[in-house]
């Protein structure tokens, strides 16, 4: 075939009608359907749906499941997408939590495991760590790791997706630069995708969350940070380095030089994140709520607020009015349809929220659609499945 010029023939045309199939087959309500149902979704007529099906099945990407209920005449064939044909997964990674999610090509959740990172870990101790759990996990699932067609990871800090390296995270100091794709590509012998944390979240809410076209999602938990999409697309900037709020400084005098970065917390991390928050609960509630907080967990707050304790909402007050005017600089400049809030904060629900949105108000030239997201803290390890699903359609079209 001359260099340039497309593939041709009955043979392709074939291919692109299983595949359209397929993907109507995989967007059915728990990926089964009638032929009727598949030539409504797509648009094609019966014949070239049924050998679509005829190529699906030879392929063994689908089934066809067992009539049974009596009914006059033929009975409707039904078919199956067989999402156990292979198995993805995603993994969360950072200074405090390790979470890895094996999946099959439907997205259902097969296994999951967390573990906690020693306080000392380092670059390749964290990769040791991975690497472990993401094996422990597979076998949970039933499966070696060897089979599963591909991983997507999460990590904070800003990517470089063409080398899939952390080219700079404050946070984990000895991460950046790190061989962490390629080590494990070697390994599982699979594509293997990292990128930026929030980013992924953003990716998870538009998969599984209340994502719209003009969105902000914040991340509020250990770290702040923020991911964009601008009508439908995700903006992550020129260095892939957009939506630090955790590194807007509201509280350094405008003429004095700002403190150095040594802990790699942003300014705004400092203030609102979640230490800070429990600095500041420990430091005005009395017992026996100070008691409840020593553990590190905020619930206790946020419970005793919503309960009434005048010191409690007095804290929540406090926090919200802080967050308000960071979250604002963001809100002010992007005009976003909808703010979703995910991390660990967002446990707390409207007891914060609440107090959020009148601090906004004050602060807004127009009202915001503000939500805590309904994925909680599962929003990057969510989005790292979506990224590896996607990488699996290449392996997918092979099949056919």
């Amino acid at each position: 075939m001359p260099t340039g010029m497309a593939a041709t023939g009955p043979h392709v045309l074939r291919k692109i009608n299983a595949a359209a199939v397929l993907a109507a087959l995989r967007d059915a309500d728990d990926q089964t359907a009638r032929v009727s149902d598949l030539v409504l979704a797509t648009g094609l007529s019966r014949p070239a749906v049924t050998r679509a099906l005829s190529t699906l099945g030879e392929a063994r990407v689908i089934e066809s499941l067992p009539t049974t209920t009596a009914q006059v005449g033929r009975p409707a064939v039904r078919v199956r997408f067989r999402a156990e044909l292979g198995h993805v997964a995603g993994v969360d990674v950072g200074m405090h939590r390790v979470q890895v999610t094996v999946t099959d090509l439907a997205g259902t959740v097969r296994a999951v495991r967390r573990e906690t990172p020693p306080s000392d870990a380092t670059g390749p101790r964290l990769v040791e760590m991975v690497r472990a759990t993401l094996a422990a996990t597979a076998a949970d699932a039933g499966i070696d790791p060897a089979e599963l067609w591909s991983v997507g990871i999460g990590t904070p800090g800003i990517v470089n997706h063409e080398s899939g390296e952390v080219v700079l995270a404050p946070s984990m100091p000895g991460w950046s630069g790190v061989p962490l794709v390629a080590e494990l590509r070697d390994w599982l012998g699979c594509p293997v995708l990292v990128d930026n944390d929030v980013n992924l979240a953003v990716v998870a809410e538009r998969w599984r969350g209340e994502a719209s076209d003009n969105l902000l999602f914040v991340y509020w938990g250990e770290r702040i940070g923020s991911g964009i999409v601008i009508d439908g697309k995700p903006y992550r900037g020129a260095s892939s380095a957009a939506g630090e709020l955790g590194f807007i400084d509201l509280v350094t005098p405008i003429d004095t030089e700002p403190p150095n970065v040594g802990d790699g917390l942003g300014a705004f991390e400092r203030l609102v994140a979640a230490g800070a928050i429990l600095r500041e609960a420990m430091s005005r509630c009395e017992a026996p709520l100070r008691d409840r907080l020593a553990g590190g967990d905020l619930a206790p707050l946020f419970e005793a607020a919503a309960a009434g304790s005048a010191t409690a909402m007095a804290v929540v007050d406090t926090i919200a009015a802080r967050f308000a005017r960071g979250l604002a600089t963001q809100i002010l400049i992007l005009d976003p349809e909808r703010v979703i809030i995910g991390g660990g904060v967002s446990r707390a629900g409207d007891t914060l929220f609440d107090a959020v949105r009148t601090h906004l108000g004050r602060l807004l030239l127009v009202p915001v659609d503000l939500r805590a997201s309904t994925l909680r803290e599962n929003g990057v390890v969510l989005g790292a499945i979506r990224m590896a699903l996607d990488a699996a359609e290449d392996r997918m079209s092979a099949l056919l």
